[in-house]
Order: C-alpha cells, then structure tokens, then sequence
C-alpha cells in the first residue's frame, strides 16, 4: 500500500511513517517542508511539497497512492490569541478543503486514493460532562467544537469524487515524549501533576500505538467510514489520571491546580484541559479494532517502563 500523509513530521505521522515502513508499505510525505520531512523521516518513500493555505495538493503527489492519511494542523496548545484561533481554524477548515480539491483534481486526471482517513478531535463535543459519548453524539458548544465541525465538513468533500471518508476524533494521545505526556510528563517530574481544578472531568485518552492502530486498521478495512472515536474503551477522570501519571513516574501528584489559576496562565485554551468528554470508541470497536491497551495504568507502566 502507498499512504499519502499530511503531518508526517508530527508526534502521530512520524509514528504512523514507521509503522508503515515495518509493514512493508510506502510512506509518502505531503509538507511544507520536503527535505526537512525527508532528513526527519529516512521511512518515507518520498516527499512533495504544498502550501496547505494557498492552494489545492498537488496531482501529482496522489499518483499510485491507494490512501490518504490527514494529520495536519496548527497546535492547540498554548493561549488562544486572535491569530492563533485564526491559524487553529484556517490550517483545517482551508488546508483540508484544499487537500479534498488535490484529490478530486487527480481523479479527474486519472486514478486516484479511494481512501481518506481525516484527524479530528475530541474538542468536536464540547464539555458534556458524564454524558457517554459515541460517534451519534451531536456537536458540543464552544471555539474548538465548531472549529471540528467545519473540518470534518472539509473532509467531506471528498466523498464527492467516490472516496471513503474517516473523520479520526481522537482523545488525548499518550506517548513517551509528546502528545498530552510531553507536557504533563515535566509537570510530574517535579511532582506537579495533581488534579485540574476538581478533577472530575473525564479525559478520553488512547496510547500512541492504538492511534496508529486504528488508522492502519482503518486504511485495511473499509468498514470503517464517517466518524470514529479513537480513545480507550475507559476514559478516566482527570484526577484519576494524574494518580495514574504520578504512580508511573513514582512522583505525589495531589498538589491540584485550581481552574482560576489554569484560567489566568492560559487562558481560554484552560477550557480544554477542564472540559469532560466520556467518549467511547464504539465505531472502532464495530469495525473489529481490538485496542492494545484498555488499562490506563498498563499503558503508562509501558510508555515509561
């Protein structure tokens, strides 16, 4: 198989690249940057160039390739000025859409990827509090829900020209070195790594190896299409999960941070971090993905062993 990835060079594509490459298929980058994407990534098979802002993919990177894997997008991460919602929002709204354009170009000119497995984010939910959460949930309210629910509609766009779409909702992606640890994982270090604000707040999450589980799972079986939940079957509470962390890290983690300080130092970007989501990945399960790691406690005892 031939995976055209944008976001190759991200904590996620750079995985998905490797695991592709050990499977005995063919990475292919789609970046700003080729050669920075080639010396990072010695798996990929090649690189082409595209300004995801300014203009439709380039045909010629869809040549031979059976599927699309969409991971591109300006972090969440960090306070939500003006510009950075712009970036937030035009990077997926604009760049998706403009992905979608590249392919139904190629079609035109030939064949073509039949497959695209689009990122998205459990952001699309808004803050629902203990409500369980499959893919038949409606939108939640807030910046970041209608910011999912304009790139998923991007994504779609594809269908017009025949091709399978997977909108990957996925929760908080755990992974030594990056993902939510990258962060979380220096707080705990200094034993910082109590619960936000009361806790109580559910936090889907999923270890690095089953995200890329279910995208390869999704570019081998076509029963997977429209939305997909990518977390573990057990969310947990925030609290729970900081326990969790500070267990693995042999670090205390009861010092909370209270959700007027979060507020102060990040502001609106806090609301994430605060918002609950019990997401379940029924889709996933559906289509016959067995997830490697359930236990929260399992997955962080092997992302730190």
């Amino acid at each position: 198989m031939r995976v055209l990835i944008t976001g190759a060079t991200g904590f996620v594509g750079s995985a998905l690249a490797r695991m592709l490459a050990e499977r005995g298929d063919e990475a292919v980058a789609l970046t700003r940057d080729p050669e920075r994407a080639r010396a990072a990534l010695p798996a990929l098979a090649a690189a082409y160039a595209w300004r995801p802002l300014g203009e439709p993919a380039p045909a010629e990177a869809f040549a031979g390739a059976d599927a699309v894997v969409h991971l591109m997008g300006e972090s969440v991460a960090g306070r939500w000025t003006r510009g950075k919602k712009r970036a937030i929002l035009e990077s997926r709204e604009t760049g998706t859409r403009n992905l979608a354009a590249g392919m139904r170009n190629a079609m035109s000119g030939g064949a073509a990827p039949r497959t695209l497995l689009s990122a998205s984010a459990l952001g699309y939910y808004g803050d629902r509090g203990g409500d369980v959460l499959t893919e038949d949930a409606a939108p939640g309210d807030g910046f970041l829900a209608d910011v999912c629910v304009r790139w998923e509609a991007a994504a779609l766009e594809a269908e017009a020209g025949g091709v399978r779409v997977a909108l990957l909702r996925t929760g908080h992606v755990l992974g030594r070195g990056g993902g939510m640890l990258g962060p979380l994982g220096r707080l705990a270090r200094f034993g910082l790594s109590g619960p936000l604000a009361s806790g109580g707040q559910w936090w889907p999450w999923a270890h690095l190896d089953d995200v890329v589980g279910v995208i390869t799972h999704g570019l081998d079986s076509d029963a997977m299409s429209g939305p997909v939940n990518v977390c573990a079957p057990a969310p947990a509470r925030q609290r729970d999960f900081a326990r969790a962390l500070g267990r693995a890290l042999r670090r205390p983690a009861v010092l909370p941070a209270p959700g007027f300080a979060l507020r102060l130092a990040l502001g609106e970007f806090a609301s994430e971090l605060l918002s609950s989501r019990r997401m379940t990945p029924a889709a996933a399960l559906a289509s016959g993905y067995h997830f490697q790691y359930e236990d929260l406690n399992a997955a962080l005892a092997e992302i730190y062993a």
